[in-house]
């Protein structure tokens, strides 16, 4: 079971949800999740990281809950509706991980799952003091690409080609963004992968852009704890 744990963005009150190693942990990871926000399939990635030894917090976007996976894309658009305001709800979570017991001292990644993905990649843009940053089936679009030396964190992208949501031509803008910004970043990409790769409820969800494939999901996990093998040694 996930603890629950409160914090504030401004007058937001918010629920985060935290999952401990059994030791002493290897490195904090933040997890941002779907658009829908936390779910099972998030609930799963925070114990799994759980049991590698991370001490693993999923962030919460909205501070309300969520009806549905459709009611959700109103209440991402209100969030993004403002990039200032995005940014600082991403870095609220940040702060709150900071300061649980035993994260003290840790170094910090950040991983998220579609819009978490943008998320993560929104973070290391910002500047924020993070080793790394992970974006599974994230989308690239932002409103502030990073500046030149601005990226602190190794970046990692598991994307799949087949993705209408981060099609080719985003891809490459993201890699010159990127290239510009002087980041140090790794691309994964999966052929003939869909949107959502990584969560088994994908197909029940009826949309033409979502597809699981336990290949991709397999293989960008392996990519990510061999990623933070090297980071967090």
């Amino acid at each position: 079971m996930l603890e629950p744990v409160s914090y504030q963005d401004g007058d937001v009150a918010l629920t985060g949800w935290l999952a401990r190693p059994a030791g002493t942990p290897r490195a904090a990871i933040l997890i941002w999740p779907t658009i829908a926000n936390i779910g099972p399939a998030i609930e799963a990635r925070a114990q799994a990281l759980a049991q590698e030894g991370y001490l693993a917090f999923v962030g919460d976007f909205y501070g309300a809950p969520v009806a549905s996976f459709e009611a959700s894309f109103p209440m991402a658009e209100a969030l993004r509706g403002d990039w200032d305001q995005y940014r600082t709800r991403l870095h609220a979570a940040l702060s709150a991980l900071r300061t649980l017991p035993g994260a003290e001292g840790l170094k910090v990644g950040v991983i998220g799952y579609c819009m978490g993905g943008q998320a993560a990649l929104e973070l290391a843009r910002d500047g924020a003091d993070i080793a790394a940053a992970v974006s599974f089936h994230g989308v690239f679009g932002t409103q502030k690409p990073a500046a030149p030396g601005a990226v602190k964190a190794r970046i990692l992208v598991l994307h799949g080609d087949a993705d209408p949501l981060a099609p080719r031509s985003a891809v490459i803008g993201l890699w010159e963004e990127l290239d510009a910004a002087g980041a140090n970043w790794h691309f994964h990409a999966y052929a003939g992968v869909r949107h959502g790769f990584t969560d088994p409820d994908s197909d029940a969800r009826g949309k033409d852009f979502l597809g699981y494939n336990t290949s991709a999901d397999r293989q960008s996990w392996a990519a990510m704890l061999s990623f933070f093998d090297e980071i967090f040694a």
